[in-house]
């Protein structure tokens, strides 16, 4: 996929002034600044046809609009992805994706309006048999070792830069099978951290076949289908799941960990590595 050269993008946090407020203080209020996360409208269009417009922080967008666009079932590989322009406005930033001609006409056989929202991956699906579903493991994934895990979570805090400045976005993480944190991404939106984390990872030319996603957020259907669909064999969340991930993880044979915590985590899903065959790798 071309790597377009990007415009000047909006900054992903601004200052803003705010004040303290001191419970049984004698000097109660406190002025001072804070830095925010910015969120922003993100019009994806391709070729001339508007798609969606998400909530966003405008950071990475190329990763996020690559992202996006595989686990949306837009392409199915980052190579039909011919370009991407950046055009911000005032009102947000219009993405414009160029597909591969063939691509395009598919595309443009779908019908789909989508409202997005940070907190929603399925606004606008007009069924259900609209949701977007991945297919099941042709085969078992090579189990992570918990050691591996605990690494990954050992080091995590120290690779969100926005999230220790503003303290109110997600992240994703893609990790090797020894635990060490080869990408992350960020994002006001869970699914938008990992679309961006997806996107990246396949614009620098690498897969999923060996290694886990961590993510910040709780382990939802549609985190657990994304990361199906990038070809992730195990997904890691901070949070809890819902039913219906646990369901999709089973049927998708993704190994799904949750409360994900220094000292200890949840199986919901699959299998980790016992330590005969952690020793033995």
């Amino acid at each position: 996929m071309p790597r377009n050269s990007p415009p000047a993008q909006p900054p992903a946090s601004h200052a803003v002034r705010v004040r303290t407020v001191r419970f049984g203080a004698a000097d109660p209020a406190l002025d001072a600044s804070a830095e925010v996360a910015v969120e922003s409208p993100i019009n994806i269009v391709y070729g001339n046809l508007p798609y969606a417009v998400m909530m966003a922080t405008p950071s990475d967008i190329e990763d996020f609009v690559a992202g996006f666009s595989l686990t949306e079932g837009i392409v199915r590989n980052v190579d039909e992805i011919r370009g991407i322009a950046l055009a911000p406005q005032a009102e947000g930033l219009v993405v414009t994706v160029e597909l591969a001609p063939g691509r395009f006409r598919e595309h443009l056989a779908r019908r789909r309006n989508l409202s997005g929202r940070t907190s929603c991956g399925l606004c606008g699906v007009e069924g259900l048999a609209d949701l977007p579903t991945a297919e099941a493991r042709t085969a078992a994934a090579r189990p992570i070792a918990p050691a591996a895990i605990g690494a990954a979570l050992s080091t995590l805090e120290r690779q969100q830069p926005l999230h220790r400045l503003t303290r109110s976005v997600h992240a994703a993480a893609w990790c090797d099978r020894d635990g060490a944190i080869l990408a992350v991404r960020e994002d006001v939106g869970r699914h938008n951290a990992l679309d961006k984390l997806i996107g990246a990872r396949l614009r620098a030319g690498h897969d999923a076949s060996d290694g886990f996603v961590l993510v910040t957020s709780r382990a939802s259907f549609e985190m657990v289908e994304k990361a199906a669909i990038f070809g992730a064999g195990t997904l890691v969340s901070l949070s809890a799941p819902t039913s219906l991930a646990i369901e999709r993880a089973n049927a998708l044979g993704l190994t799904l960990v949750c409360i994900a915590r220094a000292d200890s985590a949840t199986v919901f899903a699959g299998r980790l590595a016992d330590p005969v065959e952690s020793e033995a790798r």
